[in-house]
């Protein structure tokens, strides 16, 4: 599908608006969303340019995703989708400027897309920037930013959630806590997933503001205005991505402080039947050595002799148990 913006006034116009002031004559936006072969070719022929296709988007090659060509800047990035729940999809989106216009190739409706769209198409001025196509530009990946800074912050929440159920768990019953630790790292492994397409999403959008930043050139020398918005998306790409270097540090921790504890359950078990076997070994020795029968074994006549043996074994139990409960060993 191929939607194409018109400036007039104060906001994006979707049909062409009738020439007058405030109004630019020629398209600052196409918007090429999962389009055919017609529609490639159309904005081919309008602007001179080559369209690359979804596989050529796809490729992770930085020659193939930041490139200038018949005068014009392609650039693409990992945007995602989903972000909403816990398995956000990784798709390529990109970016081609040449003149005042902006070309967009999508296979996919990213939500910062759809909010900036009805953002900038008000026309009570409460709307955004969209000049030309490089401010456009500029402002659907703050869009996106912003987007992946609610995110962070939602998997920040959530993570701080998994680490009070880690280290704060009442649960007494030894199995139950097992089956929850084990639960807890199956939740540890979906945020982990969920970062790293944030950190993914985050390099490929530093990379693409600083690669259109030093093509800056004294004759296509942006505004003012332009400037200070590539380096406040730098600054934020930056700052999100520490942030979610920060919380991939956190993960690494709950994952092991969480096998930890599985372990120290785990010997828990192992220890009271070590100290089991420990305390029944002297009982069995003795019911050993009084089942052997040889003929001159004095208390095998002895008319007290079975009660002595239970007494014996009984001792012999007891006493390992009393001296394994003083050394704090159970």
């Amino acid at each position: 599908m191929l939607r194409t913006y018109w400036h007039h006034a104060d906001h994006l116009a979707l049909e062409s608006p009738i020439p007058g002031p405030g109004t630019v004559s020629a398209p600052i936006w196409h918007d090429l969303l999962n389009p055919t072969p017609d529609e490639d070719r159309s904005v081919e022929r309008q602007l001179g340019i080559a369209i690359p296709t979804r596989e050529e988007m796809e490729d992770i090659e930085l020659s193939a995703r930041l490139y200038q060509e018949s005068g014009a800047e392609f650039m693409t990035m990992t945007a995602l989708t989903g972000l909403d729940g816990d398995e956000p999809v990784k798709t390529p989106i990109t970016f081609i400027l040449k003149g005042s216009t902006l070309v967009t190739v999508r296979y996919a409706e990213p939500k910062p897309f759809d909010v900036f769209l009805s953002r900038a198409q008000r026309t009570n001025g409460s709307g955004v920037p969209c000049v030309n196509g490089e401010m456009l530009m500029t402002g659907l990946i703050e869009a996106l930013i912003d987007r992946l800074a609610d995110s962070l912050e939602r998997l920040g929440n959530e993570i701080d959630a998994v680490s009070r159920e880690v280290f704060r768990s009442k649960v007494s019953n030894v199995t139950k806590k097992t089956q929850d630790l084990r639960s807890l790292i199956e939740q540890i492994g979906r945020k982990a997933d969920f970062l790293t397409a944030i950190r993914e999403s985050l390099i490929s959008i530093s990379r693409l503001v600083a690669y259109h930043a030093a093509l800056e050139s004294p004759e296509s020398r942006p505004s003012k205005e332009i400037r200070q918005r590539i380096k406040l998306l730098q600054r934020d790409a930056t700052s999100l991505g520490d942030h979610a270097n920060f919380l991939s540090g956190k993960i690494n921790f709950l994952l092991d402080a969480t096998l930890g504890l599985i372990n120290l359950e785990q010997n828990q078990i192992i220890k009271i039947f070590s100290v089991a076997a420990v305390v029944f070994l002297p009982p069995t020795l003795v019911a050993s050595i009084y089942g052997m029968n040889f003929d001159f074994m004095p208390e095998l006549k002895w008319y007290l002799g079975y009660p002595f043996a239970i007494l014996l074994m009984v001792v012999s139990a007891v006493m390992p148990y009393l001296y394994f409960k003083r050394r704090g060993w159970l």
